[in-house]
């Protein structure tokens, strides 16, 4: 009797954990993986930035598609700190188009990417878009 009624009391404090778990509302703090595509710059000695860089898009955390590579845009207005660099040969893309993926983390002034994946698009980088023009 003593190892049924242990069990049912077991068993409803899963129970009634699983409910207090099912009504904690979920946490909304989430960091999304972002398709980036500028150029790479070091300034100071590693330390990695993408300039001239796009808008950040939804994206998963692979290597780009050869479509995502011939579709992306070469320049922006953004700027990007690249952080989680050490596993990425980044001096052999120094001063190159390049599209990083990785984690999106949003901060002022610069955000961040915590990064996933470098992929060369071209072998220099394009001037920034210009705004529009004030007159």
């Amino acid at each position: 009797m003593k190892k049924t009624a242990a069990a049912l009391c077991l068993t409803c404090g899963v129970a009634f954990g699983s409910a207090l778990t099912a009504q904690t509302p979920a946490k909304t703090d989430k960091v999304d993986i972002v398709a980036v595509t500028g150029c790479l710059r070091e300034n100071p000695a590693n330390t990695w930035t993408l300039v001239n860089a796009t808008d950040p898009s939804p994206s998963n955390a692979n290597a780009p598609s050869p479509k995502e590579i011939a579709s992306a845009a070469k320049a922006g207005k953004n700027e990007f700190r690249l952080i989680g660099v050490a596993e990425f040969n980044l001096p052999a893309h120094r001063d190159h188009t390049v599209i990083v993926k990785g984690l999106h983390i949003k901060a002022t002034p610069t955000s961040r990417l915590n990064v996933t994946s470098v992929t060369m698009v071209a072998p220099s980088c394009e001037a920034a878009p210009k705004g529009p023009v004030l007159h």
